[in-house]
């Protein structure tokens, strides 16, 4: 026993002897056409732990040891080469630019892949190609970038969540956001506030610190995370260190912001006209039964004198304002092959183009990652932010600085004594400016620390270990001059949420070539995750003065709360991946999730998933085609999950209770053990091509994705004290096609590539409880029905204007053949799509010398819009709402081809709910546009500069659409989940101009 231990221990200090041979390489790197030096080059020793980076001057250095068998050298934007090494000391080399990158490193669930051998379907985007568009969050990057992920900015007000879909919706209940995972970290995307329209949790996360983004689309890329996947996974890659000079990056910009458009809406003289019309046309003005004229009607119902007074306010203009931005930003990187670091921070000032929104946040973070040896890499990060948003209402609360273009433009925005007018037809909620406050603040931290050991040159194990830490509080503050706080003496509410997720993930990779046409790797692992959440609020009125904004100050103290949940996953995960003679590929992976969410009966599921790949042009028949230099089949099915319905949703609950005094419990909500999660099993069909040498790449995927046990509510009798259980019931489809084309026009002196791509979705409910719709009802279109997509449009079909007499028509049923000026006598029927017929972008760079211009454009089409606020904004003078200017073309007995009724003041001549305010949503965005200038390098040598980078950049620059409201790209949250495409007094996107500088050191 002796002798084998001494044997085993010698062996191992020969194999550790071995890896400790290092030796060094050297050399240039050159780009093929330009004969150029590539600065930033990777050159990685394969089967070790050690990197280097070539400098400015293309050059590097690279310590090795006798492990290592080749270089691999990559380059965003050229294609990767393998040296294979036979005792060399100086290899220098020349990288051909590709279009196709098809030797690019992405990253996929617990690893990374070469791109041109992976099999499912994974949208990649650099930020590299964004710095120097001023992102709010890191997500929008990816919007009319990534083919078949749909971004709808929601709204124009500063750090509001972005609504995401990644090849449709896929619930109806949980969840439809993606699974977001920084580092190997599931990070908590979920909004923790109590706010109508929720924050947005990536917000805190600095564009500046990500390296790229990868979006898993299908179940073959995304399956590996299992039971969250069915949404999609996009995985946040952040900066890290790289061998070489200390690099010290300096950048600042600054600008403004504008409105991407403002209403159109009456002046004075004009709602003068128009409410006389309709307060004449009801009745209201009569010598004998009514009122002898406008000035007594109004001071009868309004309470004021202003109709004869000679105010003219832009209530509009007091609701939007011009914003501005500025950002500071610095980053030191550098080391060496064995020890890399990286340090960051910024701070970010956006002042928001609604009036009294604006958003500070300030982010800094350290990396560092250390090869301790030939055989263990060590390393970690960590990322410390702040937020202080300064939030404004909802979209349907009156205090919504947008609800002030309703009142009336003859009514004074000041008084006389200069303070806020309070005495106007609805509240100016301007005062709730000046005597309140509406605070959140976020401190989010991310760490995460690993160790990888390379166990073997072909054997590898990775430990890693994150957290993420956000705390939440806001502070509300409503005075004595408010509406709301007025009547109680002054109000305050104070709220603190917390949230602790911890993650670990323990991964064992065995790589091997066999006799150079056997390329096999074998994953398998096991991470656990646990999150913890936790709540607490106040609230108080009766303030000695409005100098005292805090709950510990009110004389009544109310409504204090507290509570907690937990959940936690425990997941077994395997992958292997087999290439044989660089042309056929099989992936297959398998997961096993178990869940604390889910009934005790279906605590665990298991998500499997394959991929086959063809590589067509290495065959003999095409492997030295001068047009068709590449050309790769694949194909992939597997099954993911949506446990995304918050905790405990399977367990019977109990709440504590008062009973005149007495301490008690009271059931709210019936469990049900058999609860699991919802399964979308998925397909995907895909081909990439090059032609003349990559000059020209490409994309085409089609896909197929089915849901079923949509969990949803199912209502029960009420016998026993409830009306409803939650179940899993209900299926829903989406499928459609993706395209992507990329190509280097032009390449030399001057240069132009162009990207393009294009998606196509459509969705379908397939079954729902008892084939009963989901429809909410009241001012609300969307419905959820067996055979249509989510959240159609149902309701009366508006039909114009009865020429005859002024009155609205509507249609009386489907056919749309006979139309009734009565609303109640028309049936409902279906309005229109939400969702997009297709969307995409199309983008164009172009490059001489120094000087860049790249044009982003973004378009949507197909899709509907409901402006919900039409019945207000629009509704020919049936109440005092100020009305958009269209409404001027009215009905009269001499303007009688309009589709305006005649004005009735309070009887709703055509102003219910229909397709009346129910409009075409496509648009075609100028998304983004940056012109750069990099200085010669001689000019930024001269003082003590390694480059100089000045830019001008233009967001939502211009606007097509045939929308009337404020922006097609909305979609109002407040009014829960099944109104898609509803517009509500929702603020436009801003247009923002800003300038900027880089400068490396």
């Amino acid at each position: 026993m002796k002798r084998k231990l001494l044997f085993f221990t010698m062996a191992l200090l020969a194999s550790i002897q071995v890896f400790a041979q290092n030796r060094s390489i050297s050399g240039k790197v050159t780009d093929a056409v330009s004969n150029k030096p590539i600065a930033g080059v990777t050159i990685k020793g394969v089967g070790t732990n050690y990197a280097a980076q070539t400098d400015g001057n293309g050059e590097y250095q690279i310590e090795i040891n006798q492990a290592a068998t080749a270089l691999h050298f990559s380059y965003l934007g050229y294609a990767s080469q393998l040296v294979k090494l036979t005792g060399q000391s100086n290899i220098n080399i020349s990288l051909t630019p590709s279009a196709a990158d098809l030797e690019e490193v992405v990253v996929v669930g617990y690893g990374t892949q070469v791109k041109k051998d992976m099999t499912g379907s994974v949208a990649s985007v650099k930020m590299s190609d964004l710095e120097s568009v001023p992102l709010q969050t890191v997500e929008s990057a990816l919007q009319g970038r990534a083919s078949g992920v749909f971004i709808n900015s929601s709204s124009g007000k500063l750090g509001q969540a972005l609504q995401i879909r990644v090849r449709g919706t896929s619930s109806i209940s949980a969840g439809n956001q993606p699974l977001f995972v920084i580092d190997g970290v599931p990070i908590i995307t979920t909004d923790m506030g109590t706010y109508d329209e929720p924050d947005n949790p990536l917000a805190a996360i600095s564009p500046d610190d990500i390296e790229s983004m990868e979006v898993l689309k299908d179940a073959a890329s995304a399956a590996i995370y299992g039971a969250r996947a069915s949404n999609g996974v996009v995985l946040i890659t952040t900066k890290k260190g790289k061998a070489g000079r200390t690099n010290i990056d300096l950048g600042y910009f600054a600008g403004y912001s504008d409105p991407t458009k403002k209403g159109d809406f009456l002046n004075a003289d004009q709602y003068r006209q128009l409410l006389t019309e309709a307060v004449t046309n009801a009745g209201y003005i009569d010598p004998v039964d009514g009122y002898a004229n406008m000035s007594e009607f109004w001071e009868d119902w309004t309470g004021t004198t202003d109709w004869d007074e000679n105010f003219n306010s832009n209530w509009v203009n007091e609701g939007l304002q011009r914003g501005n931005i500025q950002q500071i930003s610095a980053t030191v990187s550098g080391g060496d092959s064995k020890t890399r670091f990286i340090a960051s921070g910024s701070y970010n000032d956006n002042k928001g183009i609604v009036v009294g929104n604006r958003f500070f946040r300030t982010s800094g973070r350290i990396g560092l990652d250390h090869s301790a040896n030939n055989w263990l890499e060590i390393g970690g990060s960590i990322n410390i932010n702040k937020i202080d948003n300064y939030r404004v209402n909802s979209d349907n609360a009156f205090a919504n600085p947008l609800q002030l273009n309703a009142l009336p433009p003859i009514q004074p925005i000041r008084d006389a004594d200069g303070q806020l007018n309070r005495y106007t037809v609805y509240y100016n909620n301007l005062i709730n400016l000046e005597n309140g406050n509406n605070l959140s603040n976020t401190y989010r931290t991310f760490g995460t620390a690993y160790a990888s050991a390379r166990i073997t040159p072909d054997l590898v194990f990775r430990s890693e270990y994150g957290m993420d830490f956000q705390n939440l509080e806001e502070e509300l503050f409503l005075g004595t001059r408010t509406q709301d706080g007025g009547d109680v003496g002054g109000y305050a509410y104070s709220y603190q949420a917390r949230s602790i997720n911890f993650n670990t993930n323990n991964t064992l990779t065995y790589s091997k070539t066999f006799n150079d046409i056997h390329n096999f790797s074998l994953m398998g692992g096991m991470s656990y995750q646990q999150g913890q959440f936790r709540y607490t609020s106040a609230e108080g009125n009766g303030m000695p003065s409005d100098k005292f904004k805090k709950v510990v100050s009110a004389a009544i103290k109310s409504n204090a709360s507290a509570s907690a949940s937990d959940f936690s996953f425990l997941s077994y995960l395997a992958r292997a991946n087999y290439k044989l003679m660089d042309r056929y590929m099989i992936d297959a992976s398998v997961r096993m999730d178990g869940s604390s969410r889910f009934g005790a009966n279906e605590q665990y599921g298991v998500f499997p998933a394959v991929g086959l790949g063809w590589t067509i042009s290495e065959e003999d028949f095409l492997k030295d085609n001068g047009t068709l230099n590449f050309l790769k089949l694949r194909a992939s099915y597997g099954k993911t999950g949506n446990a995304e319905i918050g905790n405990y949703r399977w367990r019977s609950l109990y709440g504590g209770a008062n009973y005149a005094g007495i301490p008690g419990t009271i059931p709210f909500q019936i469990g049900d053990e058999d609860l699991t999660w919802e399964t979308t099993a998925a397909s995907n069909f895909g081909f990439d091509f090059g032609l003349f040498q990559d000059r020209i790449s490409g994309t085409l995927e089609y896909y197929h994705k089915k849901t079923t046990d949509l969990l949803l509510n199912v209502p029960i009798e009420s016998v026993n004290g409830y009306s409803s259980v939650f179940r899993n019931i209900g299926d829903m489809e989406n499928k459609g096609y993706e395209i992507t084309l990329n190509s280097k026009n032009l390449v030399g002196d001057f240069q132009w590539s162009t990207s393009f791509n294009i998606s196509f979705n459509k969705n379908k409910v397939l079954k729902l409880n008892d084939g009963q719709p989901i429809y909410p009802g009241g001012r609300y279109l969307g419905r959820v029905e067996e055979g249509q997509p989510f959240g159609v449009f149902y309701g009366v079909a508006y039909a114009g204007v009865d020429p005859a007499n002024g009155d609205a028509l509507y249609y009386k049923d489907a056919s749309r053949t006979e139309t009734t000026n009565d609303f109640s006598e028309a049936e409902n029927q279906h309005l229109g799509n939400p969702h997009a017929k297709f969307y995409g972008g199309l983008g164009n760079k172009f490059a001489y010398k120094g000087l860049e211009l790249d044009i982003q454009t973004q378009f949507v089409s197909g899709n509907k819009v409901y402006n919900a606020a039409g019945g207000f904004q629009a509704t020919n003078g049936d109440f005092f709402d100020n009305q958009y200017s269209s409404q001027m073309n009215y009905w009269t007995p001499t303007n009688t081809d309009t589709d305006i009724p005649q004005p009735r003041f309070y009887e709703e001549n055509g102003t219910n709910p229909s397709s009346r305010y129910i409009q075409d949503g496509s648009y075609f965005r100028m998304k983004n546009v940056v012109l750069s200038y990099n200085l010669p390098k001689d000019f930024s040598t001269r003082y003590g500069m390694q480059r100089t980078r000045l830019y001008v950049s233009a967001t939502n620059l211009l606007t097509f659409t045939k929308y009337d409201g404020y922006d097609p790209e909305i979609n109002t949250t407040f009014a829960g989940n099944y109104q898609l495409g509803t517009d509500f007094y929702t603020p436009p996107q801003p247009k923002t101009i800003t300038f900027g500088i880089n400068v490396g050191f």
